[in-house]
């Protein structure tokens, strides 16, 4: 049997060890004798009373040298006469998500080859080089996870290639110092090597993040986290399709894919999760789970009704609604309370009526949620809930009025087999939080300008309600509009702050910039810093509107722009990161807020994904 030695690497900014690190740690065990785990930083109470048990040793060291130090502070702790006991020592870190499918199928394959040194992955060659931009990035081993077999252990040049190791300041230094050339150095002394994942099977050099769809199907074991919150103009210039790599993992592996949710929602820019992993579902009329209904669920409509006259547009929706449900009202008379009553009595399908008076009228559906049904909601008595008010919209003309109302509330409620598809996505999927509409964009300036004039009041809640999950650049993930299914728990942090009404606008002047429009744009990061994702569904009439009318808007833009949208894109997002990166980290930040207004400036351009 393989004597086997592990160093993990371990780094988190908030030093929280989430469940799938505790995971891969489990699930390394039975390959290896010891493991010595790592952590640049210092690990919360809990994460680090979650680490102890599952590994040998626990090192914690200040975050310097970045992986490269960490594995070699870890080598030397263990001393090189030790390393030289072992048949193998594996070098792995927390930048991906795993095992996908058995590392035993890895190890009992690796174990017919004898190479010297190997690892799950290969980076290709690459010329010129990504990170100088010139010469060649040599083929080299991924430095996620290496294995170095005893010939090596025991010799001098591995002693020495740690001792010389030079200081590394940067992740650009990582790469050019360590990761890619390793694979060089040894290679040169004569030892072989080989990839578990090889990219001659593939059409990319960096087949696990270029090919993962492939990589996927052909049982790779691992899923990179950079995926998720990588430049989405990356995935789409190289073609990568993430969101068939998580089919394929969903109907072929059972790796708990909340595994995967609970730690990319709590560090990813929401936009560019929504992009990368594809967050939106197109739903059909008909219901795609006959077994639905008795899977069952507390349901509850919570509607803020003050144009009582359409009321009855709401109850044609709600009648869609596949599960005896509570409704809950809010509303601002009590003339108008009476009337709601009087309506929804006797009503189909709904099971208890709850109707109450706000105090005031200011904040008006936001408020009313918040603040009048905030004891609703601070418990678990519901599931699942679906916002809606009246939505009349006078300030814009009746047609862009009508079409906003249609959007939200056709993408909601359009059939009964629609809602039984959507209440489908929260049953199976315990981490979707919030379910919501697209962005509407036809006849409104939303697209690439959401935030108008409420970043930085969204920016205090955040700070207020201690939420870390990164904004986006200009166009947030939120229910615009307000209408949108929620779990209760998702929102938890929102209900349990106590909002007073003079702190939204007096009437009439609800505009934008006040703590309506704020908590508007805050829900989003509420629902991933709670641990869920938030998923857009679309009927198939809306997502045809809305697709070709977007399409239309983007190709007038490519005929625009020499060249098309994609290339002037990226040739601005090349100028500009070029510039960035070799200049200072104060114009850095100046661009930040520039493109916060005018576009989103995305990661530094030529630098192939890690």
């Amino acid at each position: 049997m393989t004597k086997r030695i592990a160093i993990a690497f371990f780094y988190d900014d908030e030093g929280i060890v989430d469940d799938y690190m505790l995971h891969l740690l489990q699930s390394m065990q039975p390959f290896v004798e010891k493991t010595v785990f790592v952590s640049n930083g210092p690990l919360s109470n809990k994460s680090e009373t979650s680490v102890e048990p599952l590994v040998d040793e626990v090192i914690i060291r200040k975050n310097e040298g970045f992986d490269v130090w960490a594995y070699k502070t870890a080598i030397e702790r263990i001393g090189y006469e030790k390393l030289a006991e072992y048949d193998e020592l594996v070098l792995y870190n927390h930048t991906f998500f795993g095992p996908i499918f058995p590392f035993s199928e890895m190890f009992e394959e690796m174990e017919t080859r004898h190479d010297d040194f190997w690892g799950i992955s290969i980076h290709g060659e690459m010329t010129p080089n990504p990170f100088t931009g010139i010469g060649t990035l040599p083929l080299h081993i991924n430095s996620h996870f290496t294995v170095i077999r005893r010939p090596i252990l025991s010799s001098k040049a591995f002693r020495f290639y740690w001792d010389e190791m030079p200081k590394i300041e940067s992740y650009t230094d990582s790469i050019l110092i360590h990761e890619s050339r390793l694979t060089e150095y040894l290679a040169n002394l004569g030892y072989t090597f080989s990839s578990y994942v090889d990219p001659a099977e593939y059409g990319s050099p960096y087949p696990v993040f270029i090919d993962i769809a492939e990589a996927m199907a052909k049982r790779c074991p691992i899923l990179k986290r950079r995926l998720f919150f990588h430049d989405p103009l990356f995935h789409e210039f190289n073609a990568i399709d993430l969101p068939r790599a998580m089919r394929l993992i969903e109907q072929e592996s059972d790796y708990d894919q909340s595994l995967i949710w609970k730690n990319i929602v709590r560090t990813t820019h929401p936009r560019t999760l929504n992009t990368t992993a594809s967050l939106l579902r197109i739903l059909p009329d008909i219901s795609l789970d006959s077994e639905m209904v008795t899977k069952g669920g507390r349901v509850a409509v919570c509607a803020h009704v003050y144009y009582v006259e359409m009321l009855q547009e709401l109850l044609a929706a709600t009648s869609n609604i596949p599960l005896e449900y509570d409704f809950i009202a809010t509303t601002d008379s009590e003339s108008k309370k009476a009337s709601i009553e009087a309506e929804l009595r006797n009503r189909p399908g709904i099971k208890n009526i709850i109707v109450r008076i706000v105090e005031q009228n200011r904040g008006r559906d936001m408020s009313a949620l918040f603040i009048t049904c905030r004891d609703l909601f601070l418990d678990d008595r519901y599931d699942f809930v679906c916002r809606l008010h009246t939505k009349k919209s006078p300030q814009v003309g009746f047609a862009q009025s009508m079409l906003f109302r249609r959007h939200l509330m056709e993408n909601l409620l359009h059939s009964s087999g629609y809602v039984k598809n959507l209440l489908g996505i929260f049953q199976d999927n315990p981490c979707v939080g919030l379910i919501l509409p697209p962005i509407v964009h036809i006849s409104y300036p939303t697209m690439g300008n959401a935030w108008f004039t409420n970043y930085g009041n969204v920016k205090s809640i955040l700070s207020e309600l201690k939420i870390k999950v990164p904004m986006d650049f200009n166009t947030p993930v939120a229910p615009y509009g307000t209408m949108f299914w929620f779990r209760p728990r998702a929102l938890r942090k929102l209900f349990h702050r106590q909002w007073k009404w003079e702190e939204f606008n007096k009437e009439p002047n609800h505009v934008d910039g006040g703590l309506a429009h704020a908590l508007e744009r805050t829900i989003g990061y509420v629902v991933q810093d709670a641990g869920f994702i938030n998923m857009h569904v679309m009927n198939a009439d809306q997502a045809s509107y809305n697709y070709s009318m977007l399409e239309y808007k983007i190709q007038q833009k490519g005929v625009v722009q020499f060249g098309g949208v994609r290339h002037s894109l990226l040739a601005l997002k090349s100028s500009i990161a070029r510039s960035l990166h070799h200049r200072s980290p104060i114009l850095f930040k100046l661009a930040q807020k520039i493109y916060r207004t005018i576009g989103y400036l995305p990661r530094i351009a030529g630098k192939c994904a890690r």
